[in-house]
């Protein structure tokens, strides 16, 4: 069992060695998220911005007025 265990270890740290090495050799190349990530969520998030101060601004709600003394009981029949 131990030479068996051995083999698979061995395996198993040339693949993560082999693994290491790609990965040191290859240039990086900024992705979409590299160039673009920032910019994008800065404009997704005024655009949201946008949007619901439009709604809340066309709305006409009055914020934060109380109904207590306008709002009267119709008569019951």
């Amino acid at each position: 069992m131990f030479p068996l265990a051995r083999a698979a270890q061995s395996l198993v740290a040339r693949g993560i060695q082999r693994t290491a090495v790609r990965g040191a050799h290859r240039k990086h190349e900024p992705t979409f998220h590299d160039k673009y990530g920032t910019m994008v969520l800065l404009g997704g998030a005024s655009m949201c911005t946008a949007v619901w101060a439009y709604v809340f601004t066309s709305l006409n709600v009055e914020w934060g007025i109380s109904p207590v003394g306008r709002v009267t009981p119709s008569e019951w029949r």
